[in-house]
């Protein structure tokens, strides 16, 4: 009997003894919890991936909101700007026209001041006038008639 043989021989009894202290059955066992586990983890890693592409979708469902109330509170601004322009531009234009039309009053009171400045001052000047000619023509008689008759048509006047 050679080496081989017995080489042989012992190789049946260990896998006899393995087999009779359940090694199979125990890595069997041992590969089929291993799967079990990591099974196990690829289930939760494809539940985080599912919660994770909910996050995802909900927090980018949320930029879009916001992005849309930026966009409208950005276009409320910008309407309510162009009513403050308006109005402001309004009440400028009604400012202009009031003190344009005040300046005109002012302008319009002058001349009719100045023309009755001028006025007067031409009736001064023709009553000076009028008395150095009265005076220079007109004798104590002819004075004292022209006093008399001014003095009844200015009684007639007041009465």
């Amino acid at each position: 009997m050679d080496a081989s043989f017995w080489a042989l021989i012992g190789l049946i009894i260990f896998l006899g003894i393995l087999a009779y202290i359940k090694v199979p059955a125990m890595m069997g066992s041992a590969l089929d919890k291993r799967a079990d586990q990591i099974r196990n983890e690829l289930e939760q890693a494809k539940k985080l991936r599912e919660e994770a592409q909910q996050l995802l979708a909900e927090y980018q469902r949320k930029r879009k909101e916001a992005e849309a109330e930026a966009a409208d509170i950005v276009s409320a601004a910008e309407k309510e700007a162009a009513v403050l322009r308006d109005e402001a531009k309004a009440k400028t234009e009604e400012y202009v026209s009031r003190r344009t039309a005040m300046a005109e009053q002012k302008i319009q009171q002058a001349e009719a001041d100045a023309i009755n400045e001028v006025r007067a001052t031409a009736v001064d000047l023709a009553i000076v006038a009028a008395e150095n000619l009265i005076g220079k023509k007109v004798d104590s008689k002819a004075s004292d008639a022209l006093f008399k008759a001014s003095l009844g048509d200015l009684k007639a006047r007041l009465n």
